[in-house]
């Protein structure tokens, strides 16, 4: 794909627990195309997070390299790494991580304060976010007030404070019942036709079907 947004080259992890070495990841190469709706897919254990985590920075190879428009990851500082996650990348993850004791508002203007987003815009700019995902009569609930699908918007909602062009996902509806989990991959879906590049782990098999393009991860590597 000449039009890759993420490119892995011979990526490997290993973690070692006293004498014990795990390999999680083994020379996986892969491309993922700017734009695109791509499902990560594969056992448990296998490495489908692993791979999540390497390719939005979150953690650093044991060998390989991560390449993220042309700029390799992987050898930034973590100063720098910071940086262009802050910049390029929104996070949703499967337990919803929001701040307890703040409102759905807050909780999103915390994310638009850590990004640079000036004070003044951080109120409206929150406000539209939550209209985006459907919950802007929920600006002032917080997360125990609200069912898992609507801290699950909330917590998508967050992810787009920075306006990145890829959302990473692991399992973002993994604690969701079938209505819920419908209402979240109505947002993804949206977000996707207004130009994001979505990635998203899954154990899911429809979800998946319903992607453009699907990485099966067995045994730390690629199989499909």
């Amino acid at each position: 794909m000449s039009d890759a947004i993420i490119k892995t080259i011979g990526l490997a992890k290993s973690y070692t627990s006293g004498t014990v070495i795990t390999q999680a990841l083994r020379g996986v190469d892969l491309e993922i195309a700017k734009g695109s709706f791509t499902c990560i897919v594969g056992p448990s254990g296998h490495g489908k997070s692993t791979l999540m985590h390497l390719i939005g920075g979150l953690d650093r190879p044991s060998q390989g390299s991560v390449f993220l428009e042309g700029t390799d990851i992987s050898r930034l500082d973590n100063s720098s790494l910071a940086k262009l996650r802050g910049k390029k990348i929104g996070f949703v993850f499967q337990f919803f991580n929001l701040l307890q004791g703040l409102t759905a508002k807050e909780n999103i203007e915390v994310a638009m304060m850590l990004t640079g987003v000036p004070e003044k815009e951080q109120g409206m700019g929150a406000m539209e976010l939550l209209a985006m995902v459907g919950l802007a009569e929920k600006a002032d609930a917080k997360p125990s007030q609200l069912s898992g699908g609507q801290q699950q918007r909330v917590a998508i909602a967050r992810a787009l404070a920075n306006d990145p062009g890829i959302l990473l996902m692991d399992e973002p509806t993994g604690n969701l019942d079938s209505a819920a989990e419908g209402e979240i991959l109505e947002i993804l879906h949206s977000l996707h036709a207004h130009g994001k590049t979505v990635v998203l782990v899954t154990h899911n098999n429809e979800i998946a079907k319903k992607a453009q393009h699907v990485i099966c991860v067995k045994d730390g590597r690629i199989s499909c």
